[in-house]
């Protein structure tokens, strides 16, 4: 048996309920990991609110994206060597869990430089950064890239990886001292946006890429904000998923728009971009160069305040469950 927190009906943080659970079961390609530190997502807060319900193929009353720790065993096909590896994973769910169960193909080796919580605090922005802005969105050395909502854990992700790949980030955050810390990160300026809009500050700065997760009514604040043949990427709609779309707009600037998730993307994607991950991003880990933003840590009991302290807003970086890592 293990423990685990659960949803136990939707609703508000105080619905996540401590309990014990069977140990999952491992099937060919996949491996147990033993968690030490899971990270806390916005996504794992919808899906406690019943709107962003788990595949069909993950345990659906578990949430958690991402996990670090050590595989305890495999399934067919993976090496027995793999047992003890320390590892950390995208997971469809079932990360606040002593034990989960992932393909091997998720897994990456955690860089010695790297704790059980710092690095339980990566996969799932560093693959979204990844495979939508650099996949997606094609950032190349000397683009204008715009980060809204810079100081939460995609943010603070694709503002250093931005910059580290030569673009010139801009960023949205509610606060000046937010504001202060993605500085620190790379970027090139911020807009506080409850002292302006952010389209009109940047107005003048020819961006040629946005990262969204906001939608609503930033959807056709990013149109007018975009250069000519710019991108425009979306990875979550808080504000709203149905916009109005002015088509000659879209005509006239050339303007691309794409977006996707990764939580149901098939297990062949998640290792090759993986393996894409481990080629370009582990490396800046290793060197120093990417670093970490772990706000703040909770012991696996205190996953509610864990789950207020997100919605409060009430952070810079990553939220993290602690299991049993020092």
């Amino acid at each position: 048996m293990m423990k685990a927190a659960v949803i136990s009906k939707f609703g508000e943080p105080e619905v996540l309920k401590i309990e014990q659970r069977d140990i999952p079961k491992l099937k060919a390609g996949y491996v147990l990991i033993e968690v030490y530190a899971a990270g806390i997502n916005r996504p794992d807060i919808f899906q406690r609110r019943g709107n962003y319900p788990a595949p069909a193929e993950a345990v659906q009353d578990i949430p958690g994206l991402e996990v670090a720790g050590k595989i305890a065993a495999v399934g067919e096909g993976v090496d027995d060597s793999r047992i003890g590896d320390k590892v950390m994973a995208l997971l469809g769910g079932g990360g606040y869990a002593e034990y989960t169960v992932v393909h091997i193909g998720s897994c990456i080796l955690i860089p010695k430089n790297l704790s059980f919580i710092e690095a339980a605090s990566l996969p799932e922005t560093v693959f979204t950064v990844w495979h939508n802005v650099f996949q997606r969105g094609k950032l190349k050395n000397g683009d204008r890239l715009l980060v809204h909502g810079g100081s939460g854990g995609i943010g603070t992700t694709a503002i250093q990886l931005g910059a580290l790949f030569g673009a010139k980030v801009y960023t949205t955050v509610g606060s000046e001292e937010k504001g202060a810390f993605a500085k620190t990160l790379g970027a090139f300026d911020f807009v506080n946006y409850h002292n302006i809009a952010f389209e009109k500050a940047l107005s003048n700065e020819k961006i040629n890429i946005i990262l969204d997760s906001i939608g609503g009514d930033y959807f056709a604040k990013n149109f007018d904000l975009l250069e000519s043949d710019g991108t425009l990427v979306y990875i979550n709609a808080m504000k709203g998923a149905k916009v109005e779309m002015n088509l000659l707009k879209l005509m006239q600037k050339r303007i691309y728009l794409t977006g996707s998730t990764l939580r149901a993307r098939d297990e062949n994607f998640k290792a090759k971009l993986a393996r894409e991950i481990e080629k370009k991003v582990i490396p800046l880990l290793v060197d120093g160069k990417f670093k970490t933003n772990v706000h703040a840590v909770f012991p696996l009991e205190e996953v509610v305040k864990a789950h207020q302290q997100m919605e409060d807003g009430d952070f810079m970086g990553k939220i993290v469950l602690n299991f049993k890592a020092k």
